[in-house]
């Protein structure tokens, strides 16, 4: 399917069903205008994930890129950010890998609405990215796990567990998990999330979410990995194969990703920079709220968003 907008002459063109459009005829070199701007946060809100094909940016440029869509987070609560630019996360094969699915931050009460990654190293073979569909994930459970996920609330923590166990990690691997981990942040958040702009509900769950309310440690990874599973089905799943000079714009706020490690020991890279987000709200209203952890470092205080 194509789609033009007849302003900024922008075409849209879905890679799958469910999730992800290749877009052109933007030039991202440049300072975007408020009509483009619209017209690539309405085709967000419709596929979810967006990818630019033969990009000319670097880190400035990604930047400038996304402040269109609102205040720039620093680079992450805990890992430092590329030299230079505080607000550029290096999302590098040599600082760790992040071969699990996640939503960017989600320990913090106001994690990114919007995610953008630029290809900077690209693996000769593998090193895809996978971004999974939340809201069809939740449109994918049966009735009554629908109205069951509807009244959950979930704990997120930085202290999660990771794709390896310690005992499986070297020296330089553990010191990273404890800079990761030097600012312990907790959050509690609704599992469904209704998105502000689209009023879609999505799952909002992911590596970080440990423990539902209520629930002991073993029913709540029973409940979470049952919900995970209706996420990631494959049919709801973006596979992104990087090229060089590419950049892809998800929306955080209903999509989680994993970085698949398949590419042995070659050197892969992608900075990252994502937009400050608001305070998600559940179907009933309430806004999530923050257990531990001081994160005004990181992105402006939190809002509620207006529905």
């Amino acid at each position: 399917m194509t789609a033009t907008d007849s302003i900024t002459a922008i075409t849209v063109r879905k890679v799958t069903a469910r999730i992800g459009a290749e877009v052109a005829g933007v030039d991202l070199g440049r300072e975007l205008d408020s009509s483009t701007v619209a017209a690539l946060r309405s085709a967000l809100n419709e596929h979810k994930a967006l990818v630019f094909r033969d990009v000319d940016l670097d880190d400035a440029g990604q930047q400038r890129f996304a402040r269109g869509f609102g205040e720039l987070t620093t680079a992450h609560p805990t890992v430092p950010a590329a030299e230079g630019a505080p607000n550029v996360l290096p999302v590098d094969s040599e600082r760790g890998r992040a071969n699990h699915w996640h939503t960017d931050v989600t320990f913090v009460v106001n994690p990114p609405q919007l995610s953008t990654l630029r290809s900077i190293v690209v693996p000769p073979y593998g090193g895809e990215t996978l971004i999974a569909n939340a809201a069809a994930g939740y449109r994918d459970l049966p009735a009554p796990l629908r109205a069951f996920a509807d009244t959950l609330w979930a704990v997120h923590t930085n202290d999660h567990d990771y794709a390896a166990a310690p005992e499986q990690l070297d020296e330089e691997e553990l010191e990273r998990r404890a800079v990761f981990t030097s600012i312990p942040f907790e959050s509690v958040h609704p599992v469904v999330r209704v998105h502000p702009l689209t009023g879609e509900r999505g799952l909002f769950i992911g590596g970080f979410a440990q423990r539902i309310v209520g629930l002991s440690t073993g029913e709540s990874r029973d409940v979470l990995r049952l919900l995970q599973s209706y996420v990631t089905r494959p049919e709801n799943v973006l596979r992104w194969r990087w090229e060089p000079n590419q950049l892809v714009l998800f929306d955080n706020r209903i999509t989680q990703h994993y970085g698949v490690d398949n590419y042995d020991d070659r050197p892969r890279r992608l900075n990252r920079v994502t937009v400050a987000g608001e305070l998600p709200v559940g179907v009933d209203g309430t806004a999530s709220r923050s257990v531990r952890g001081d994160a005004s470092h990181y992105t402006p205080l939190p809002v509620i968003a207006a529905g």
